[in-house]
């Protein structure tokens, strides 16, 4: 009974220990996403959007990217599904676009993978494209 005790406090400690590093986690991507939005105003969602440069992507986080066009605008996508690991600098996000159409799409899935390794650790569904743009002066 007794070693059942110290299994049980073992057990509720060291859940303890994690809550904060999630809590900065989730604290560190909605603060990019809150700069990355400031003064921007949501126009309509659209399907797809032109095959960009990894450059352009911003990782938010498992859940959630934007991706740059210049910059006055920003489109943030949301993942239907986790993309567990995406930002690792030992993994990347791959797309296959169909047909050549040189264009990345609603719907379209997303595989990460462990670039050292070379085999995919993870997928998830590419959401719609909301666009962030500064309001007209």
């Amino acid at each position: 009974m007794r070693r059942m005790s110290l299994l049980i406090a073992v057990v509720a400690l060291g859940s303890c220990s994690t809550t904060p590093q999630e809590a900065s986690y989730d604290a560190r991507g909605e603060a990019r996403l809150q700069q990355a939005l400031a003064g921007k105003v949501a126009g309509k969602a659209m399907d797809c959007l032109p095959t960009y440069r990894s450059a352009d992507m911003i990782r938010v986080d498992d859940d959630t990217l934007l991706f740059r066009d210049g910059a006055n605008r920003v489109y943030r996508n949301e993942l239907n599904g986790s993309c567990s690991g995406i930002g690792s600098s030992n993994y990347a996000l791959v797309t296959n676009s169909f047909g050549g159409s040189g264009r990345i799409c609603r719907g379209d899935i997303a595989k990460v993978v462990d670039l050292a390794a070379g085999f995919t650790v993870g997928s998830c569904v590419i959401g719609e494209f909301v666009p962030y743009s500064k309001p007209a002066a």
